[in-house]
């Protein structure tokens, strides 16, 4: 018996960390139109957006824990708008990496993703991003927020484990462009609202206060975040 578990595991990791045959090109185009379709549609991207908040978040909290942040809790509301709060000095490298890491982290996984995918690792990327969201739902405390994950990780695990390759892979393609794509127009957004003197207390705001940076060049940088992202990644993911 345990000879069969051990087989079991090893069959199970030669999976993960092995490569997948990519998709056909029309499959990678299809999954890229789709994804600007959800962005550019005011009601279906009111709805996906919400997968955009959870990477948001996550990137605070993330970083967070990795600048030494004690995390204490995530929240995500059913506007789309989310809250993470961690404890330590509120100044500092720690805080400002944590304060900077929400509109860049969409882009940025979607950058990763697209690294793996280039390298054929599909298995990998669904297992990760899995494994990601488990992580945060144990993080979350508010119920919106955990319906929200729990659904999000929920498909990830359900296409993980029962669809087959061809699906896996159209999947993986679908979500790491729409991490590129739906990761531009927040900043946009964000920029628009502090240009009607709204959204007094955003990220920017924040990373400006910190670091008496001017909160319009903290604008840039998400900006140049998201777009380099998007041209990188795309370039990846169409093998250019």
């Amino acid at each position: 018996m345990d000879s069969t578990a051990s087989a079991s595991l090893a069959s199970l990791w030669d999976e993960v960390s092995g490569t997948q045959t990519d998709p056909d090109l029309w499959v990678v185009i299809a999954t890229l139109v789709a994804a600007l379709a959800v962005v550019v549609t005011p009601g279906a991207w009111r709805l996906a957006r919400n997968a955009i908040t959870i990477a948001h978040e996550g990137g605070h909290g993330l970083v967070a824990l990795l600048t030494g942040r004690a995390l204490t809790g995530i929240r995500l509301h059913s506007d789309t708008s989310g809250l993470t709060v961690s404890r330590g000095k509120p100044y500092g490298l720690g805080m400002i990496l944590t304060a900077a890491a929400g509109y860049t982290a969409p882009p940025l996984l979607g950058l990763g993703g697209a690294a793996l995918l280039s390298a054929g690792r599909i298995t990998l990327l669904l297992w990760l991003a899995t494994l990601l969201l488990l992580a945060m739902l144990v993080m979350i405390r508010n119920a919106y927020g955990a319906l929200t994950v729990f659904l999000t990780g929920g498909t990830f695990v359900v296409v993980s484990w029962l669809a087959g390759p061809q699906v896996q892979a159209a999947f993986a393609y679908a979500v790491v462009w729409f991490l590129l794509v739906g990761g531009v127009p927040p900043a946009f957004e964000l920029q628009a609202k502090r240009s009607r003197g709204g959204a007094g207390d955003s990220d920017a705001d924040q990373l400006s206060r910190l670091t008496h940076v001017p909160a319009g060049l903290w604008l840039f940088l998400f900006h140049a975040v998201s777009l380099c992202s998007l041209l990188g990644g795309g370039r990846w993911m169409l093998d250019l």
